[in-house]
C-alpha cells in the first residue's frame, strides 16, 4: 500500500461539499414558493406535484421553457444577481400564461465554472421570488459545478414551467374580431431581450453604469430590471373579461410577437404615440442610432404583454389590470385585413 493520495474531485475544480451547502441554505427560498399540489421535499431525483383535476374537467397541461439570454453577462459586469432569477422564471410563466393557463410549478438549470455561495444564493433566491410572483412552486432543479466548460465566474441559467388551463377556456387566436381594442401593459424595461444589441450600445456609448437616465434611475438599475411577471393580474382579468387573445412582448418586440397571436384575415394597427417609453429605450436609440423599426423588431420598447378584447370591455381591462398594480392603455385596434399589409402597422 502507499501513503499517497489520488486525485479527488476537488483537485479537478468540482467542490462537492459546496453543493451540498447551497442546497441547505435555499431550502428557506424554496419553501416560500410552496402551494398545494406540492408532494415530497427538494433533493430526490424528481419533483412530485399531484394535479388539481377536482378543479377542471378537461384539464391540459401547458408547458414553456427559455432562459435569460446575454443578460447574465451584464449581471456578471455589474455584480448584480439579485434578480437574475426573476427574468428565468418571468420569462417561462409569461409565455404560458397567454394561453390561458395557471402555473403549477417550476424548474431550473443553473451551471457554473464554479460554485460561489452567496452569488448562487441570490440566483437561487431570485428564482424563489420569481416563483411566488407567479405562484408557481420550485419543485427542482439542478445546479451543475463544470470547470473547463465555464470560466470561473461565467455562468448559465434555463427553466422550464408547468401549467394547467381548462380544455375550453384554452385562449384561441381565432376569437380575435375586426374592432377589438389591443391594450398594452407597460414592461420593466428590456426584460430580459435584446441584450446583445444592448451590449453594443454599451460598447459605443462608452457610458458608465453609473451614469443617471431622465427618470433618476442608473443605467445598471435599468438594464438589471427584472422582468416583470404578469401571471396574477392576467389570470384574474380572464375570469372578468372575455379575453380574445394574449401576447407576451419578448424577443421580437411588438413587430414580431403581436402577430402570433392574430388569426387570418386582420391586422394590428398600433399608435406608438400612446405610451410613454422608459428612459432606457431613448438611451439605446439615442447612442446606438437605431432606426424606430429596428427598435420596434427588438425591443418591447415599453409594452411587456398585449391583451386583446373586445372594445366594449376595453375600459374594464384597463380598469382591473391598474387595480391590481399594473399600468394598462389602449396603444391600438384590431382591423380586417386589406390585401398584402404588414400583420402589424405603426401609426
Amino acid at each position: 500500500m502507499t501513503d499517497k493520495k489520488g486525485l479527488r474531485y476537488r483537485d479537478a475544480g468540482v467542490d462537492i461539499e459546496a453543493g451540498n451547502q447551497l442546497v441547505e441554505q435555499i431550502k428557506p427560498d424554496i419553501a416560500r414558493t410552496t402551494r398545494p399540489g406540492v408532494l415530497g421535499s427538494i433533493g430526490g431525483f424528481g419533483g412530485l406535484f399531484e394535479l388539481p383535476v377536482d378543479r377542471f374537467r378537461q384539464p391540459v397541461l401547458v408547458s414553456g421553457t427559455d432562459g435569460v439570454g446575454t443578460k447574465l453577462m451584464l449581471a456578471n459586469r455589474f455584480n448584480d444577481h439579485q434578480s437574475i432569477g426573476i427574468d428565468l422564471v418571468a420569462m417561462c410563466v409569461n409565455d404560458i400564461v397567454v394561453c390561458g393557463a395557471e402555473p403549477l410549478f417550476f424548474l431550473d438549470y443553473y451551471a457554473t465554472g464554479r460554485l460561489e455561495m452567496e452569488k448562487s444564493r441570490q440566483i437561487i433566491g431570485g428564482i424563489a421570488e420569481g416563483c411566488v410572483q407567479a405562484g408557481a412552486a420550485l419543485i427542482g432543479g439542478e445546479t451543475a459545478e463544470m470547470p473547463g466548460l465555464y470560466d470561473t465566474d461565467e455562468y448559465d441559467l434555463a427553466g422550464f414551467s408547468v401549467g394547467i388551463v381548462e380544455k375550453n377556456q384554452i385562449l384561441d387566436r381565432d376569437q380575435v374580431k375586426p374592432g377589438d381594442a389591443i391594450i398594452g401593459i407597460k414592461s420593466s424595461g428590456c426584460h430580459s431581450n435584446g441584450y446583445s444589441l444592448v451590449r453594443k450600445v454599451l460598447e459605443v456609448s462608452g457610458d458608465d453604469q453609473s451614469m443617471t437616465l431622465k427618470d433618476g434611475r442608473t443605467l445598471q438599475e435599468s438594464l438589471m430590471a427584472p422582468t416583470r411577471i404578469y401571471v396574477k393580474p392576467l389570470l384574474e382579468l380572464l375570469k372578468k373579461v372575455p379575453v380574445a387573445a394574449l401576447a407576451h412582448i419578448t424577443g421580437g418586440g411588438i413587430t414580431e410577437n403581436l402577430p402570433r397571436s392574430l388569426p387570418d384575415g386582420v391586422v394590428a394597427r398600433v399608435d406608438v404615440n400612446s405610451w410613454s417609453r422608459p428612459a432606457i429605450f431613448d438611451w439605446l436609440q439615442q447612442h446606438g442610432e437605431i432606426e424606430d423599426s429596428e427598435m420596434l423588431r427588438t425591443f418591447n420598447c415599453g409594452v411587456g404583454m398585449v391583451a386583446i378584447v373586445p372594445e366594449a370591455h376595453a375600459a374594464a381591462t384597463i380598469e382591473h389590470l391598474s387595480a391590481c398594480g399594473e399600468s394598462a392603455l389602449q396603444i391600438g385596434i384590431i382591423e380586417k385585413a386589406a390585401g398584402q399589409q404588414p400583420l402589424v402597422s405603426y401609426n
